[in-house]
């Protein structure tokens, strides 16, 4: 239907964006097309005036201030967390066994976003209110995205205060675990210490209580949900594509010889880093982005008056077989030396683009690569026949339940 299509989405117009060069317009140029429209409408709900939601004027001095929490040289402290989380995943997997895997990945990242924020250990309760409140909320925001007019949202309905108590539960829980770290004084290394002791550049204050919940927030939330989906669609192509998993197979006999997967051999995973890129292609969980214009402006060639609704579906884009050949087939080879520098700018998007692409991406992707390693060097995860899969568009993208059969597999060469 071209690369700008108009479409009706509840009460209003809104421009579905396809093309990767109006894409990366859309994206760079953040101060005419800034975030709004019905998805970050509602998630303000939740994440306030977080990194992930407040508007063009707050995102540049918000950004600056949160950088040092996801600095390169943090990284190897973190992916120890990572690790950790995931061995102790696989230690209490067993052969035969059949996991939901959506299920498993959903409480293993969530235990590394938790870990990652908080790890004075007098936050351990607070911590565990937010884990045990955050599938609830996420459930909730999903449905109000759902519904743009907020017609439901405002009825006394058992899934309301189901939503609003573990909202406010988890809020609160965050406040004691600010409360505590302030009391406590020191710096722990973790991303909240990090973040209280930012100062910003000219005024010289730190964030108000209120900044550092909608931050936790949009980082725990934002962090969790995501990379769950994602490690959750490596896992069931790996098991429809054996012949890529034999490859990730030797690459980790290879490189780990049995040993477990640490940060420094995050570049040396080139394979499974290419296995984890093409399945965000073809399921990205981010899989819509919306935008709203602040002035009028022309987008290849549409005048675009203020205030209109701009969407970008990466799920599509990254499908579209003028970008990629055979768009539809699994080949981590894309992503290979020489290939994936032939990718237009703006054709693949998993983490957004611009000067509000995900500040995590460093995060997750070392996350994803250490995740897939170490439960891939012990184990296969075999599909259940009769098994059907589909791609759920909820706040990510997600297969729904995915029932797989633990099988552990024997290191090349080994015994």
């Amino acid at each position: 239907h071209g690369d700008i299509v108009k479409i009706r989405l509840g009460p209003e117009w809104v421009y579905l964006v396809q093309h990767p060069e109006l894409v990366h317009q859309v994206l760079v140029a953040s101060a005419v097309f800034d975030k709004g429209g019905p998805f970050y409408d509602k998630a303000r709900l939740v994440f306030g005036n977080g990194l992930g939601t407040c508007p063009h004027a707050d995102h540049r001095g918000q950004r600056r201030r949160m950088q040092p929490a996801f600095s390169h040289d943090r990284l190897p402290e973190q992916a120890a967390v990572m690790r950790a989380a995931a061995e102790a995943t696989a230690d209490a997997w067993r052969p035969g066994q059949v996991v939901d895997v959506l299920e498993q990945m959903s409480a293993l990242s969530l235990a590394i976003s938790v870990r990652s924020m908080f790890v004075l250990d007098s936050v351990a309760e607070p911590a565990a209110t937010v884990q045990r409140s955050m599938p609830r909320v996420s459930q909730g925001l999903y449905q109000r995205v759902l519904a743009p007019l907020g017609l439901l949202e405002r009825l006394p309905l058992p899934g309301n205060r189901r939503f609003d108590d573990a909202l406010r539960r988890m809020r609160a829980a965050i406040d004691r675990v600010i409360a505590d770290y302030r009391r406590a004084g020191v710096v722990h290394g973790d991303v909240l210490a990090t973040l209280l002791a930012v100062r910003d550049e000219v005024t010289g204050q730190g964030m108000s209580d209120l900044e550092l919940r909608d931050q936790a927030l949009t980082l725990v939330v934002g962090g969790f949900e995501t990379t769950a989906a994602a490690l959750t669609w490596v896992f069931h192509l790996l098991g429809q594509h054996p012949e890529v998993e034999r490859r990730l197979h030797a690459e980790l006999d290879e490189v780990l010889a049995g040993r477990p997967a640490g940060y420094d051999d995050v570049p040396r995973l080139a394979y499974v880093q290419q296995v984890v890129e093409e399945t965000l292609r073809l399921y990205p969980p981010a899989w819509m982005l919306t935008r709203r214009t602040t002035a009028a402006v022309e987008l290849g060639g549409h005048r675009l008056a203020a205030g209109t609704s701009i969407l970008l579906c990466p799920y599509a884009l990254h499908r579209d077989p003028r970008r990629f050949a055979d768009p539809e087939r699994f080949d981590p080879e894309r992503w290979g030396p020489g290939r994936a520098q032939a990718v237009p700018r703006g054709a693949m998007v998993p983490f957004g683009g611009g000067p509000r692409k995900c500040i995590g991406m460093g995060f997750a992707m070392a996350e994803a690569t250490l995740v897939v390693a170490t439960l891939a060097a012990r184990f296969s995860l075999r599909p259940i026949p009769g098994t059907r899969v589909d791609a759920i568009p909820r706040m990510a993208l997600v297969p729904g339940s995915l029932p797989m059969r633990v099988d552990a597999r024997r290191r090349a060469g080994a015994g």
